[in-house]
């Protein structure tokens, strides 16, 4: 699949269901309203529509939500969707999680062909991972790493950098996570469903932090992709990469090779723009996939060339509408 602008399309990215066990704030509403069930793709259908995108040339698949571990029996899509591991048809499958229930998940996800996992992990301090959260459990996911960690899933933290909050602990995190051999990754607060003056006030620009970070500890850039946004250093004093994802101080659609698919069936070709096409329908409408490969060629033939992200104070609205739960990871 190639889109109007030369670029390979690779990388899937699946959401499972738009429930979460957590209400991060700057994900979702505490309030959150859900999509009924039964507008959720069944997990055979999502194997489906991920195995027509692995036909198409896709060759890793990442497993997103909400979180995608609350989705009721599935793992049994991810051993499903092994077979294109086992094949050679795909080089990975992968998920996000809050790592909330990888105490429970990690061994099975290992033994179904999952190698490594991102954990989305803000803070170490238990009181502002609850704030953060707004009622999750601290120790729960510390668990979960440990459990992901012995069961032989290698692990990269995910944070969000968020001013006034958790920008003074960002370097005992990646000291932290280098210590245990995890990679961090940074990623910078985005303007997705709902926004406020909070929104805002939260918006910590990466440039900024890296730019702290260089005063204390050596980084140097390395040419490291493993298929996502991220830019990656070497941090010589702990001897672990540190990432960082900037979709407002400096995007990454020049080489995005990346698109999106809801829980719904919903196709989004570019996480910041409102593009839409749906695949449920075509997916229904046949038993064979000729209907769905053409609408997912017509999708990727309009691929845009990048988001329009936006923070400030003049624009005190969402770029997106969608929250980031809908969306998918």
């Amino acid at each position: 699949m190639i889109d109007p602008f030369g670029r390979s399309i690779s990388y899937l990215r699946v959401s499972v269901t738009d429930r979460c066990d957590l209400r991060c704030f700057y994900c979702m509403s505490e309030d959150m309203t859900f999509l009924p069930k039964s507008d959720l793709l069944t997990l055979e259908e999502l194997d489906r529509l991920c195995s027509a995108f692995i036909a198409k040339g896709v060759r890793k698949l990442r497993l997103t939500g909400g979180e995608p571990l609350v989705r009721r029996n599935v793992m049994s899509l991810v051993k499903s969707l092994s077979r294109h591991l086992d094949s050679g048809a795909l080089d990975e499958l992968t998920l996000t999680t809050n790592g909330s229930l990888l105490e429970k998940f990690a061994a099975e996800l290992k033994d179904h062909g999952v190698r490594r996992i991102n954990v989305s992990l803000d803070t170490l301090d238990a009181t502002k991972f609850r704030e953060i959260t707004r009622w999750g459990d601290l120790n729960k996911v510390l668990r979960g790493i440990e459990a992901a960690r012995t069961a032989g899933l290698k692990v990269k933290v995910n944070a969000v950098a968020l001013k006034n909050l958790n920008e003074d602990e960002i370097p005992a995190l990646m000291e932290w996570a280098h210590g245990k051999d995890m990679d961090l990754t940074l990623i910078e607060v985005m303007p997705m469903g709902d926004i406020g003056e909070g929104r805002i006030d939260q918006y910590l620009p990466l440039s900024l932090l890296r730019s702290r970070l260089a005063s204390r500890y050596t980084l140097t850039d390395l040419p490291d992709d493993t298929g996502g946004p991220a830019r990656y250093v070497r941090v010589a004093e702990t001897g672990g990469r540190l990432g960082f994802i900037t979709p407002m101080t400096h995007n990454f659609c020049e080489s995005c090779n990346r698109v999106r698919v809801t829980c719904t069936g919903t196709l989004h070709t570019c996480l910041g723009q409102e593009d839409a096409s749906d695949l449920r329908k075509p997916l229904r409408a046949s038993a064979d996939n000729d209907l769905l490969s053409d609408t997912i060629d017509r999708a990727i033939g309009l691929k845009p060339k990048g988001h329009d992200f936006i923070i400030d104070r003049r624009h005190n609205r969402p770029s997106v509408s969608r929250h980031m739960s809908v969306t998918g990871g």
